[in-house]
């Protein structure tokens, strides 16, 4: 989750259409038009898909594949799990997808509650077919300090689960759930800044597969600036950089990254450079850009807020700007999105 170094790095699911292989084992993604899945016009939000599977009737998923995605030492465990819907558990990017874990609650006896979790694939899949979904998902793990070891009876029992399933698990679901994270996509010139620590990464990764890497009316349209800023513990918990790769390859000026490596890296005060700090580097320009009706989002768990909070509290003191007006402002045109667990 956090330090920084500023690196700026550099569909039709037609039976017979040509593919290539993506960076994840068993997908392919087709060189077509990514297009099937659209609203008419593209960026209409009237009709998103939205609680249509609920904990009562839940959808049964197929897990496809799962892959750890860190290096050995990154701090923790996360994979991305690709799930299979048939189709018929559409969503757009920057919703969730519930999980309910197997089995039942120790205390009481009763089913496990349903998990959020961010999607982390456009609406038309990994394979690009509209038929699957992904999800990036960090193990949850419980260091007990008396035992000097890990405690399974406090692990994260749904994370578990997930990082644990083999091709061919059911999953039920529900959802898609939210629109707080959505992309406004009515005007092509909008930016995007997209705050992240950890898998937090997840809304941004479709975000960005939609602008970039897949063939969509959006991405055709897009004139904007997308500028991704990603807070991880180390090199080795960088999640999804080959894609970001990728995606500066294809979009140029309008795909900008920066990452906060904060066990690697430190801020302009010699401390360790988390996400707020990177972004406040890019203060001037970042401000100038909400006041020119850019977007701006943060997903990750919550404890980011209050450093991120504080960072613009102190950069709209020193720009002599009243911090909650600015604010009640930003959320007034619908251009702050927060999404933290």
């Amino acid at each position: 989750m956090k330090i920084a170094i500023a690196a700026t790095l550099v569909a039709s699911a037609a039976a017979f259409a040509p593919v290539r292989t993506t960076g994840f084992a068993g997908t392919n993604s087709a060189l077509n038009a990514e297009d099937f899945l659209e609203a008419e016009p593209y960026w209409d939000q009237s009709t998103i898909p939205v609680n249509v599977w609920k904990n009562k009737a839940p959808f049964t998923g197929k897990v496809v594949s799962t892959k750890r995605i860190v290096g050995p030492k990154a701090t923790g465990e996360t994979c991305h799990i690709i799930i299979d819907h048939e189709g018929d558990f559409p969503y757009w990017e920057g919703q969730s997808w519930g999980v309910i874990p197997p089995g039942t609650r120790e205390k009481d006896g009763k089913p496990h509650s349903v998990r959020l979790y961010s999607i982390a694939s456009s609406r038309y899949g990994d394979d690009m077919t509209g038929k699957t979904g992904s999800l990036c998902v960090r193990r949850a793990t419980y260091w007990c300090p008396e035992l000097q070891a890990e405690d399974p009876a406090k692990k994260g029992i749904c994370s578990n689960f997930l990082c644990d399933s083999q091709p061919g698990d059911e999953l039920k679901m529900t959802g898609p759930a939210g629109k707080v994270m959505l992309m406004p996509e009515e005007d092509p010139k909008t930016d995007l800044i997209m705050v992240a620590t950890g898998t937090g990464i997840a809304p941004y990764r479709g975000f960005i597969r939609r602008l970039f890497i897949e063939d969509t009316p959006a991405g055709r349209a897009y004139e904007g600036q997308a500028w991704l800023f990603l807070g991880v513990a180390n090199s080795d918990a960088l999640l999804y950089d080959d894609e970001w790769t990728e995606a500066k390859e294809k979009g140029g000026d309008k795909f900008r990254l920066d990452y906060a490596i904060s066990r690697e890296q430190e801020n302009k005060k010699g401390g360790k450079m988390y996400v707020q700090d990177k972004v406040e580097e890019y203060a001037d320009e970042i401000f100038t850009k909400l006041d020119s009706g850019a977007h701006i989002y943060f997903c990750g768990l919550k404890g980011m807020m209050p450093g991120i909070q504080d960072m613009l509290k102190s950069v709209c003191e020193e720009k002599d700007i009243d911090f909650d007006e600015w604010l009640k402002g930003l959320k007034k045109a619908k251009q702050w999105h927060v999404e933290v667990y």
